[in-house]
């Protein structure tokens, strides 16, 4: 690739997936856009909200030349949580299934992670929320359960990758 862009060299790469038009599901958006409107990212990390567009980011990473060093993926997982329950998962706990088909657990997603993570030697983080409703018609009202997740994940986000978050 002749071009990159600038956060292909960063440090920490922190992507927000999901899509805002399913309720819950914008949870990843939703703390991608909490971060940039409340923090500073410091010169080493690039916050982006990606909605529905991991796939593509990812699979331009992989054949890029420079690629972060740590790859923090975003996102509302069903994993027989407590609504609202923030965690970290490994790529081979990320169950397969969801509700749209752009999303980070499909199949292609999930290889495209492994490689990142196993042949291209880049640090891959998933940060979740159990959602406690992902409607089956448009909607892009996130519940409150969800909004007090979108604070707690920005917060250790804040913390552990980013050290200079403003209020």
């Amino acid at each position: 690739m002749e071009y990159a862009p600038e956060y292909y060299d960063k440090e920490t790469l922190i992507l927000g997936v999901g899509n805002i038009l399913f309720g819950d599901d914008g949870f990843g958006p939703a703390v991608a856009d909490y971060l940039n409107e409340r923090c500073r990212a410091p010169a080493g990390a690039a916050i982006l909200d990606v909605g529905t567009g991991v796939r593509q980011i990812l699979f331009n990473l992989i054949i890029a030349e420079q690629k972060p060093r740590r790859i923090v993926i975003v996102d509302a997982l069903q994993c027989g949580r407590t609504p609202g329950e923030v965690f970290l998962v490994s790529i081979e706990e990320i169950p397969d299934k969801k509700v749209n088909d752009f999303s980070v657990h499909m199949v292609p997603t999930l290889n495209m992670l492994r490689e990142l993570r196993d042949l291209c030697g880049v640090e891959v983080v998933v940060l979740a929320a159990q959602p406690e409703n992902i409607p089956e018609l448009v909607s892009g009202e996130m519940t409150e359960t969800m909004k007090k997740a979108v604070v707690e994940a920005a917060d250790y986000i804040s913390e552990k990758y980013l050290k200079e978050c403003q209020e």
